[in-house]
């Protein structure tokens, strides 16, 4: 991380099924959907930048889930490694100011997280909405151009609302529109950063 700094501030977590076939050890079964079954394996979360470029990875034998190993093991590592993070003198004089961004999947989905790691860590969080209700109407929707992270330049439809998560905290509700109408919605507690280039 110290070597890529700019990369080190937005930081996805993701966790992959990792079969075992050996005879060496008796490990756990866990389900793996791409084989819908339930088989000996371990269970890795990888934390990556945004391009994909690997930082590091946590391995559990016995999986207790991924919002136990992020809060447990992986923001501890984080608070210690992302270069560049505030110092407490400017996250005192602006409320809105995080130390760096983590992303996961619907896995990760908790308000009560959300708020633990935005009041008591000053960590941004983006993830899928769970429950996302209703579609919200078309008109909402403006359609920016923006870069990937591969370079391409895409157009899509994006919208956004403050919502309130199970009366519990306010998050940006980020919703994308596809071509064939359905809504993606993602919630983070980044309150200023430029969303126009969710992907």
């Amino acid at each position: 991380m110290q070597n890529e700094p700019d990369s080190a501030a937005i930081l996805y977590i993701d966790g992959h099924v990792r079969v075992y076939s050996g005879s060496q050890t008796k490990l756990p079964q866990h389900y793996v959907a791409r084989e819908k079954l339930c088989l000996r394996a371990t269970v890795d979360y990888w934390v990556n930048a945004m391009d994909g470029q690997p930082f590091f990875m946590v391995t559990k034998e016995v999986d207790p889930g991924l919002m136990h190993v992020l809060e447990e093991e992986i923001i501890v590592r984080l608070e210690a490694e992302v270069p560049n993070q505030p110092e407490q003198h400017q996250l005192e004089s602006d409320c809105y100011l995080h130390r760096f961004t983590v992303i996961f999947d619907r896995e990760g989905y908790s308000p009560k997280l959300f708020q633990r790691l935005k009041n008591e860590k000053r960590i941004a969080c983006l993830s899928y909405h769970k429950y996302p209700g209703e579609d919200w109407a078309e008109e909402e929707f403006i359609c920016y151009e923006t870069r990937l992270g591969s370079g391409t330049m895409v157009k899509m439809k994006l919208a956004e609302r403050g919502t309130l998560l199970s009366n519990t905290i306010w998050v940006r509700e980020i919703r994308k529109l596809t071509d064939s109408g359905h809504q993606t919605s993602i919630v983070s507690t980044d309150y200023t950063s430029d969303f126009s280039g969710v992907r």
